[in-house]
């Protein structure tokens, strides 16, 4: 099965997507991870990628592709991947959609994790007094939570006209949030 996390920055993706890895075995393709990784790895990548990010910019669609292209042979292998912050646009969801074809797979069911705004600003502020995380700062934030409802939130008839879309509440806790998940998971064959 393949899975799309979607919602935006600080909406629980990782957690939820961290809890279905243990449980489902699948793989977490989160490209907020990758990037980060590429960043302190010091690679031509990551340097690339550090200030885009520490600005709260949206990495460009090519170089997300090519991170999430590269992994697809260990999805198939574990027997799906949970799609944590990819797709982003338009272009980037219809070339998700090409390689997955290309290779006899499609995306099986995007849950979109509904929360409040106001909500993720107070997540993100406590986030960032623990981690610290360049990306996470509350400036940064508001950025990418514009480019989020700007640039991402225009996928959701993308996938409501396809019929993968389940729209969940996010705002309960971690486990009341899974048990949705794994009820909308449990009901659609692979």
């Amino acid at each position: 099965m393949n899975l799309i996390l979607f919602g935006p920055p600080a909406a629980g993706k990782g957690t939820q997507a961290k809890r279905l890895v243990e449980q489902r075995r699948m793989v977490q393709l989160s490209t907020g991870d990758m990037l980060r990784a590429a960043i302190a790895s010091g690679s031509e990548l990551g340097k690339r990628v550090s200030g885009i990010m520490e600005r709260g910019e949206l990495v460009s669609d090519d170089i997300v592709i090519a991170l999430i292209e590269e992994r697809l042979p260990e999805t198939e292998a574990a027997g799906g991947a949970i799609f944590d912050g990819f797709p982003r646009t338009l272009a980037q969801a219809q070339a998700l959609d090409e390689m997955l074809k290309r290779r006899g797979k499609k995306i099986d069911m995007v849950v979109r994790l509904k929360v409040d705004d106001d909500a993720l600003l107070q997540r993100i502020a406590g986030r960032f007094a623990e981690s610290g995380r360049p990306d996470d700062n509350p400036d940064s934030f508001k950025v990418r939570l514009g480019a989020y409802n700007g640039q991402t939130a225009p996928l959701l008839p993308y996938y409501q006209g396809q019929g993968k879309l389940v729209e969940l509440d996010g705002m309960g806790t971690i486990d009341q949030v899974a048990a949705s998940i794994d009820g909308a998971l449990d009901g659609v064959k692979a």
